[in-house]
């Protein structure tokens, strides 16, 4: 296609995206008030375990219906996820040669389903580092969080342990890409063990070891799993490699 029919196609592909974010975050909105009790729980935990008051405040007119229409819109994003990825997809496919689609509908569908486990990670040390955060305050005081500051706390918490989460398969994808080897992934485990525990500790609280730890272990676990894959896929090319020069009287040592 010309550069014009690949604009006109980006924008009809953009377009039924942003109508499908819009159907489902108008789905969203009556999920929203369920998302946000189940957000606000470690709060009044909090309350209930530390013996004070504590609550989320709302100190502008609108800022109750802005939080509900951010929930709502994070809602649809999400739900109308796979519709949305269809549309790139099928965007970049045209370009691509069969074997390169085979890897990129492995890639994707790798990444969907460990962005949600490190979505879900997120939401699960979400109220051990609320209630640790909060504690440091005096017992005679309140805590009184604002509403939109919690949200987008909560919120960017979440989705950065999903990313994090979905690193391993930009190693794999950078191997398969012929940039990094499986063996110089593998060797440099220490580093990558050191990068991770900085990402978690930036993620949780100083304090919140087990958070940490319990982010840590399968984020670790994913690296190396990331390296053996690449050291397979190193072999299944060398072998391919050695099956050619053979066929052709190639000698190894050139």
């Amino acid at each position: 296609m010309s550069l014009g029919q690949h604009l006109v196609e980006l924008r009809k592909r953009l377009g039924w995206s942003a109508l499908a974010i819009l159907v489902a975050s108008i789905g969203g909105w009556f999920l929203a008030d369920a998302v946000w009790a189940a957000l606000s729980a470690p709060i009044l935990a909090v309350a209930e375990a530390q013996g004070r008051e504590a609550a989320i405040s709302y100190t502008t007119v609108s800022e109750a219906f802005d939080t509900r229409l951010i929930i709502s819109i994070t809602l649809g994003i999400v739900i109308a996820s796979p519709f949305w990825l269809y549309q790139l997809w099928a965007f970049i496919v045209p370009a691509l040669h069969k074997k390169e689609k085979r890897y990129a509908v492995g890639f994707l569908a790798a990444s969907i389903p460990l962005f949600l486990a490190g979505c879900a990670a997120g939401w699960l040390v979400l109220p051990n580092i609320v209630s640790l955060l909060t504690s440091f305050a005096t017992s005679d005081s309140q805590t009184l969080l604002t509403a939109r500051v919690y949200l987008d706390f909560a919120v960017k918490l979440v989705l950065a342990i999903g990313i994090g989460f979905v690193l391993p398969v930009v190693l794999v994808m950078l191997n398969f890409a012929g940039v990094m080897t499986g063996a110089s992934i593998l060797k440099g485990w220490r580093w990558a063990i050191l990068a991770i525990a900085t990402f978690t500790a930036l993620a949780t609280p100083a304090a919140d070891v087990y958070s940490m730890i319990l982010l840590a272990i399968p984020m670790v676990g994913l690296y190396f799993l990331a390296a053996g894959v690449s050291m397979l896929n190193d072999r299944r090319v060398a072998r391919r490699e050695a099956a050619l020069n053979a066929e052709y009287g190639i000698r190894a040592d050139g």
